[in-house]
């Protein structure tokens, strides 16, 4: 599996973005939480979200390890795209790391396509006995 397949997978799940974030790798997010990281830098090493049981036994595999800074987290590192895993389960485990992520989204963030920072909204004047109360 290339990386253009694995953007093009991930891209086909709904409301992903992507982003490059610290240089070189590039971040695919739901709701501006992530899911799967990918270094654009040969040898492309691709890191994603799993539960903890899958963490165990991924790492036991050789060429997958906890990924670094993030294993806390229960991310799993492929030191090389497409040595350890082959594509149908890189994509299951890609397709898993998104559902994990998403279900703990509150609801409306999910259904967003891209993270939007809104600034506090004004509430209109009020008008009328209740306006004049207050004053």
């Amino acid at each position: 599996m290339s990386l253009d397949q694995v953007r093009q997978f991930c891209r086909s799940l709904s409301d992903v973005s992507e982003d490059v974030k610290w240089g070189n790798d590039l971040v695919f997010t739901i709701g501006g939480k992530m899911f799967c990281v990918v270094c654009l830098e040969p040898p492309h090493q691709i890191a994603f979200k799993c539960t903890p049981e899958t963490l165990a036994e991924l790492v036991e595999q050789p060429g997958l390890i906890p990924a670094p800074y993030m294993a806390r987290a229960m991310w799993v590192q492929e030191t090389e795209l497409g040595s350890a895993l082959g594509k149908r389960d890189r994509e299951r485990l890609i397709q898993t790391a998104y559902e994990i992520i998403k279900a703990k989204l509150p609801r409306r963030r999910a259904a967003e396509k891209t993270p939007q920072r809104t600034s506090a909204k004004r509430k209109p004047a009020r008008t009328g006995q209740r306006a004049r109360k207050r004053r």
